[in-house]
């Protein structure tokens, strides 16, 4: 369990290069060697936010989940972003069991960017504005983590708030 939350924790704020302007750099560091080799091994899950957003905190007033117009989006870095982290993945031959996504619109495009398909799964909904479900949700990612297979591994893409 420990080597789970470990992992999450490290894949979701590490990956050398994930982010830099350099990402399509695919040498094979050290760190980087470890990062796949751990995913290989499987049994966890890659938890990330979304990729770079346009300016702002949060969503407009006239919010609506359905609606991606009303919400804040990726900005042209994010998207640039979000194809560099799916790249990396093709370049290290990792292979996500599957994708699941927050139903925001800037979750649902990283993950379609990087990976192709994913899931939109309501456990990585923000909790930005109404905190009272978020235990639950983390009982949910929990329960789910604790179920991926040894040599698979899953990709979450979610809110800040989240992680």
């Amino acid at each position: 369990m420990k080597r789970r939350h470990a992992l999450t924790l490290l894949a979701a704020t590490s990956w050398p290069g994930l982010y830099a302007q350099d990402a399509l750099d695919t040498s094979d560091t050290r760190e980087v060697r470890a990062l796949a080799g751990l995913l290989r091994a499987g049994g966890c899950a890659v938890l990330f936010r979304h990729a770079a957003t346009e300016a702002g905190i949060g969503d407009p007033p006239n919010f609506r989940l359905g609606d991606c117009s009303t919400q804040r989006l990726l900005s042209d870095a994010g998207r640039a972003q979000s194809r560099r982290i799916g790249q990396r993945f093709k370049a290290q031959a990792l292979q996500a069991r599957s994708v699941h996504s927050s139903a925001w619109c800037r979750c649902r495009d990283t993950a379609t960017l990087a990976f192709g398909e994913h899931t939109v799964w309501p456990a990585l909904n923000s909790t930005f504005e109404d905190s009272s479900g978020q235990p639950a949700q983390t009982r949910l990612l929990r329960q789910r983590l604790l179920g991926i297979p040894p040599g698979q591994f899953e990709v979450w893409v979610t809110h800040q708030v989240n992680i």
